[in-house]
């Protein structure tokens, strides 16, 4: 744990706050930190640049002059590309520039760039950060009190509209909650002021466990796992014990639909039901 001091509005120590090491105390991966900056711009990208080829511009296509006796250069048509007007040889057309990057890396280059920031002392944690009203002075005195009048990237706990109308007016500054932060924005931003709430939540989003492989089926109540139930199976049980096909379909739909009794609606329905058949009888004759 890195303790750093945490400060009021005024610029006040006010007390401490212990960051987590693994979010604000990592060695920095460069060649991550690379591999997301490039996707992240290469997103960005809307790939909607288009060029029209000598098949797409407008112009006939008899050929100019005569092959031989004028004298001039040998020609085609007007669409050739050496001709004003003519088509584009490779120019470019439509496309997707999208870039797929593993959430495990991201994480990791969000988290080398948060220890950067703070092993350069660029992080100011602040208790709370609340305005008496939507003013833009209000936020440049907070700056000033901070020492940040360069500006600097505003980390809330959730989204304020009053902070988000305040710092409007600002080039250089910006305030968003864990859930939008950007890397390319903490890498241009010049500090980064955290909330402690919001940096508990950002530690939280940041560790998170990355759910990989079958998915499985929480009982709110009990929280015990259930597996999810194969169709197929169901469809070739059903058919090696004799079933129709058309049938043992529709038995396996309705298996997949229902969903699994867990033990204590298993033992609620064995205790509601007769235990032998006399004990049937009686109850119907009852």
């Amino acid at each position: 744990m890195t303790a750093v001091d945490v400060k009021n509005l005024k610029g006040e120590v006010v007390g401490s706050f212990e960051l987590d090491d693994r979010v604000f105390g990592i060695e920095p991966n460069t060649a991550v930190v690379h591999q997301a900056v490039v996707a992240q711009l290469a997103n960005q990208r809307k790939g909607t640049a288009d060029t029209k080829t000598r098949g797409e511009v407008r112009g006939g296509t008899h050929k100019m002059w005569r092959q031989k006796g004028t004298g001039r250069a040998r020609q085609g048509d007007r669409r050739a590309p050496h001709w004003v007007g003519g088509g584009v040889v490779f120019g470019p057309h439509p496309r997707s520039y999208h870039k797929d990057l593993p959430i495990k890396m991201r994480r990791l280059a969000m988290r080398s760039v948060l220890s950067a920031k703070v092993a350069d002392q660029e992080v100011t944690i602040v208790e709370s950060l609340a305005l008496t009203s939507p003013k833009s002075r209000e936020v440049r005195g907070i700056l000033a009190a901070l020492g940040l009048e360069r500006g600097a990237l505003i980390v809330l706990p959730e989204a304020d509209a009053d902070v988000k109308r305040a710092t409007g007016n600002f080039k250089d500054v910006r305030a968003v909650t864990p859930g939008s932060l950007c890397l390319l924005d903490v890498l241009k931003c010049r500090h980064l002021i955290v909330t402690r709430p919001a940096a508990e939540a950002l530690t939280e989003k940041l560790l998170a466990e990355v759910q990989r492989g079958r998915s499985i089926h929480k009982n709110p109540q009990t929280s015990a796992e259930q597996p999810t139930v194969d169709m197929e199976r169901v469809v070739d049980q059903e058919t090696a014990a004799g079933t129709p096909a058309d049938v043992a379909v529709a038995d396996a739909a309705e298996t997949v639909a229902a969903p699994p009794m867990t033990g204590a609606a298993v033992q609620a329905e064995a205790e509601s039901a007769p235990a032998t058949s006399a004990d049937a009888g009686e109850s119907e004759d009852a």
